[in-house]
């Protein structure tokens, strides 16, 4: 074993690695990050589109105006058919983020308040003693160091190699995302998101379109059929209204990444050991978002190691708190979610033509002004639903679900 011995070593320095690491830290804990790659937030694995509301809660915001990369106050949805669904809010409700940088500065916050972080260290098993989890093995240039510690917690993403090793299953229903850089796009809305649902370009998902400030734009799906960066040239080339902005555009980066949309896994904690983020499947299974969810649960895993530290109780029993925490705070959320991504999972393309068309009739867009949560998207909508255009348009798309679907009167 290390001749140190830290407190909690956590595996993986993405952002709700390094945002546990940084809440512990601030309570004078002893962690150690161990990260795999040379650079922190490199390779990039999200289109970095936070929430401003989600970034507050977490007392991110405001995040230093370098890493921010524009801000939206407004959507436009495109159906299938191309039926156009605007909705303008009174301020910005999201922010385009460089991912890279993003996460440096929290790993920076991190490092500031004590935590330790080590680069080229890939952690390539757990140490156990007697069905406890007591430290893991790291692997160095061309060297493999046993480092021992209180607490483990694994914060490495969807390859779930360490899950596995704490007998912990993966629960993901995963969708197979692409995203694109892009110079010369055209006829954007600098302040605008866009949205393109339809199985002809992001089966099972939906694509998106976000402009930079500097001519520049992220455009990118995800699809659980096909090849993802087929459909992205597709969408670009082909579809309707895409095409007039993207067709004379030139790619500059590309990159790729699977989105888990099954919430969370069923057991995120065992003997010694947590699970935080995209390993635990902490996302939101409509919009596929998981740094505001993550970094919330990060949080919380930091606040129950630090009881359990303070307690010389590392056991299941105790860590399962983590879970029942985390469970209070997003579990309600993670039920409307799963249940609105059943629906738009089975929804024809014809069935959502018709939600667009009954939506604009009923002048939804003013209604959801005032959604500004996106993350909690269950409490945004309880505090509309007493408005009576929500009301018909949830109706009409459960009828429109339950049409489409004559078979089964389940949501389960």
């Amino acid at each position: 074993m290390n001749d140190h011995s830290p407190e909690v070593v956590i595996v993986g320095g993405g952002p709700c690695g390094s945002f546990t690491a940084l809440n512990l830290a601030k309570r004078g804990r002893d962690v150690h990050v161990y990260e795999e790659h040379d650079t922190i937030g490199s390779p990039c694995h999200c289109a970095g589109h936070l929430t401003i509301e989600g970034l507050r809660l977490l007392e991110l915001h405001p995040l230093p105006p370098e890493i921010i990369e524009n801000t939206f106050c407004a959507a436009i949805f495109h159906s299938p058919k191309g039926i156009q669904f605007p909705v303008r809010f009174s301020s910005p409700v999201t922010c385009s983020v460089n991912r890279s940088d993003f996460d440096q500065y929290i790993s920076k916050k991190a490092e500031e308040a004590g935590a330790h972080f080590h680069l080229n260290s890939r952690v390539n098993s757990l140490i156990t003693r007697n069905g406890r989890v007591t430290g893991v093995t790291v692997k160095r240039k061309n060297s493999e160091e046993k480092i021992s510690a209180k607490v483990v917690v694994d914060a490495e993403g969807i390859s779930s190699r360490i899950l596995r090793q704490a007998d912990l299953q993966p629960n993901y229903n995963l969708v197979k995302a692409v995203q694109a850089e892009v110079d010369n796009p055209q006829h954007l809305k600098p302040d605008t998101v866009e949205i393109f649902l339809g199985k002809d370009y992001a089966p099972g998902f939906y694509a998106w379109l976000m402009p930079l400030k500097d001519d520049t734009a992220k455009v990118g799906l995800a699809t659980r059929n096909g090849n993802p960066l087929n459909l992205l040239h597709k969408l670009m080339s082909e579809h309707a209204t895409a095409s007039q902005k993207l067709s004379s555009a030139t790619v500059s980066t590309t990159t790729f990444h699977c989105i888990p949309l099954g919430g969370p896994i069923p057991q995120t904690f065992t003997d010694g050991f947590l699970a935080v983020g995209d390993v635990a499947s902490q996302v939101k299974p409509t919009t596929g978002g998981g740094v505001i969810f993550g970094m919330t649960c990060a949080k919380i895993a930091a606040q129950v190691i630090h009881e359990s530290l303070t307690k010389t109780d590392f056991s299941s029993n105790f860590l399962r708190k983590y879970q029942r925490k985390c469970t209070q705070t997003l579990g309600s959320e993670i039920r409307v979610m799963l249940l609105m991504r059943k629906i738009l999972d089975t929804l024809p393309d014809e069935k959502l033509d018709k939600i667009f068309s009954f939506s604009k009739k009923t002048d939804l867009n003013t209604t959801l002004e005032d959604f500004k949560n996106v993350d909690f998207q269950a409490h945004s909508l309880l505090h509309l639903l007493w408005n009576p255009r929500l009301l018909a348009t949830l109706l009409y798309s459960f009828l429109s679900y339950l049409s489409a679907n004559p078979k089964t009167n389940r949501l389960k």
